[in-house]
Order: C-alpha cells, then structure tokens, then sequence
C-alpha cells in the first residue's frame, strides 16, 4: 500500500526550501524577467537548490546525491516549479540525465562526469529529437559510423533543454540500420554547435538545437549495450512524464494560489468575487484537480522507483498533470478579469507556460495511445 504522507525530514526540507524561495529567490527572478538567464547566473541559482536536495535526492551517497527518494526529489521539484519553471528545469534534466549515468554509464564514465553532473558543476543535456522525429524515436537519423575505436557522429537534435549551457550531451543514435544506441558526447573534448530557440514562454532557459559534424567520440563513451538504446529510452521517458506532471502541478497549484487571493481582494457586485457561485465553482475545480494530478505523479514515481513496470501510470500522469495547468491557467486568467492578461499579474506568464506542458516527453495525444495500448493490447503504431 501506497503512502504518500510527509515524513519529518520531508517537511522540513520543503518548509525550509519553500522560504528561501519566497524570500530570496522569487524577487531575484521577478526582477530579472523573462529574458535569458546566463549560464553562470543560472548554475549560481541551481547549485543553491542541490542544499535542498534538487538533483541530488534520489542518488547514491557514493557520488554526492543523497541517497534518498524520487519522490522526495519530485516534492523538492514542485516547489522549485512553484517559483520559476525556468529554474526548475535544468536542475529536473540533469537529475534524470544523471540516472541515466549511474544505471548504464561505465565505472570510468561515472568517475569522470557523475559528480559534477549532480552538483551541478556541469550541466548535461538529452539528445532525442530532431526536425523530423519527435515522439517516434526509433525514426532518429543522426548516424554514429564506427572507425576503429571512435564514433563518428553526424546529425541535428533538436528541442533540447539545457542545450546553450550543456557540457556533456546524451545523444541518442542509429548505430546500426535497426539499431540505437546511446553516446555520450563531452562538448569541450568532442564538441557540437548549439543555437538557442525561442517559444512562447520559459525563454529564460535554454532550449536549443544541437548540430553534430563529424563529431569523433571514443566508442567506450557508449552508455549501455549497442542497440539498446530505444528500450533504455523509454525507461527514461518514465521519469521524464513524471516530472512532466509534477510541472502540471506546480503550475496549476499557482494559478490556483494566485487566484484565491485575487478573488478574496476584488469585490464585485457588494462583496468579494470569491463569494460568486461561478467563482467558488472554478476554485474548487482547479484545487480538485492538482491534488489528483500530483497523487497520479506520487503513485507513478513510486512504481518506477519500485522497479516495476509503470507506462501507465505514467502517461496518466503526465497527460492529466499537463492538461490540468491549461485548464486552471486558463480560468485563473478569467478569474482575474482584465487584469490576467497583463504583465503585471503572474497567470499571465502561467497561461503561456502551462500552453507547453502537454508537448514535451509525448504529447497528450501519445500518452492517451500508450494508456489505450496498455488496456487493449492492440498497438495504434506499426
């Protein structure tokens, strides 16, 4: 039986996190709005949350984590989410970038990279899409040609978080005509060319293209078996979601949060607006749903922690979590009125955040094809 109640240790990591943000760190952001945020300015920021266990969590002492849970690490990420995606979520990709590592990287490998990877003194990035493969991952073109005892790597990624300020990138290849593999490329020893994209929301982090020519890699830099890499992928695709719906939370728990207090402040019609039937419906609604969509997100994270095989309950997580933070941006902007569509109140920055969140690690679309498949057997994909 599953038990999600806080431990001791866990409220006061959370208590403890959750004044430092409001204190210190929310103000620091608000003032620095909403352009890019230098790599040295946002190590800075993420090297302060590893105190509270932000990537380091759920890893082994041995390598400087500590040694705890990915649920713990999930609480930890809400909150930082609560605050600031843009902060959140090189810290969640380098946590799950670091899993990566420590379950299939070799002993030289984990020597060299692990460390700096979770205490954030590099940053690493995840290579899986490209312009014409997003949630098809078998269809990846970017080639690695063995020569003796290098790859050599050509191809483009795409739509990749943390690409300006990556040091080491987990680049998913086709090693074979039916196969793929995972390679790690170190950018100072290997190199790569990297240029940033804009989006609706969340600019202050680095999303990026990545472009690899004749980039040569020892082959001892190939982390698990060759041609493994499609089946270890959507091992990682299970933490991903999970920190996908932890976003949906943090994100609709805010809008939530900023819309009591809005609708207790603003009076209407004699009395304030949260004694308006339409209103309270709305309030109740938005925190109906994030408690639903983080204990999807608590019991998703505790079955893949657990070992045990969790597709799933992953995609529900990911795609009610996701689409629960449209829907309370959404009616955290009505709920503010004219106000909610100016710079001045935070739903706004919400509305256009939450609009990507049922994009990245397989769309909404996708997660309800891979719960149907669960259910029926029946595959909708060749």
């Amino acid at each position: 039986m599953m038990n999600f109640n806080r431990s001791e240790e866990q409220n006061m990591v959370l208590e403890s996190l959750r004044r430092f943000l409001d204190a210190e760190v929310e103000p620091a952001f608000l003032e620095h709005g909403e352009g890019f945020i230098p790599r040295d300015k946002m190590q800075a920021w993420v090297k302060q949350f590893t105190d509270y266990g932000m990537i380091k969590a759920p890893h082994d002492e041995q390598w400087g984590g500590f040694g705890m849970d990915w649920l713990t690490h999930l609480m930890v990420f809400e909150e930082i989410a609560y605050t600031s995606l843009d902060l959140a979520t090189p810290g969640f990709i380098n946590c799950v970038g670091a899993e990566m590592l420590s379950q299939l990287a070799s002993a030289e490998m984990k020597e060299k990279y692990l460390a700096d990877v979770l205490n954030c003194d590099k940053f690493i990035a995840l290579g899986i899409s490209e312009p014409d493969v997003g949630s098809d991952v078998a269809a990846v073109k970017t080639r690695a040609v063995r020569e003796g005892d290098h790859w050599v790597i050509n191809g483009e990624k795409t739509w990749i978080t943390n690409g300006e300020y990556s040091d080491l990138l987990i680049c998913t290849c086709r090693t074979g005509d039916n196969e793929i593999s995972h390679i790690l490329i170190d950018r100072e020893e290997h190199g790569y060319d990297v240029m940033g994209i804009k989006k609706l929301a969340l600019n202050g982090q680095s999303t990026a293209q990545i472009f690899l020519s004749d980039v040569r890699v020892p082959v001892s830099n190939t982390l698990g078996e060759q041609g493994q890499g499609l089946k270890n992928t959507m091992k990682l695709f299970e933490y991903a979601r999970c920190h996908m719906a932890m976003w949906g939370v943090a994100t609709a728990r805010r809008a939530l949060d900023e819309s009591i207090k809005y609708s207790q402040e603003r009076s209407q019609h004699g009395k304030p607006i949260a004694g308006h039937q339409l209103i309270a419906d709305k309030l109740a609604t938005m925190a109906t749903q994030v408690d639903a969509a983080r204990l999807l997100a608590y019991r998703a994270i505790t079955l893949v922690e657990s070992g045990i095989r969790a597709d799933k309950e992953c995609s529900m997580a990911k795609w009610y979590g996701t689409e629960i933070a449209v829907n309370a941006t959404r009616d955290a902007v009505q709920i503010h009125g004219g106000n909610g569509v100016t710079k001045e109140f935070v739903v706004e920055r919400l509305a256009r955040e939450a609009l990507i969140s049922p994009i990245p690690d397989g769309t909404t679309e996708i997660q309800k094809l891979l719960i149907a498949r669960c259910l029926t057997g029946i595959q909708a994909f060749k």
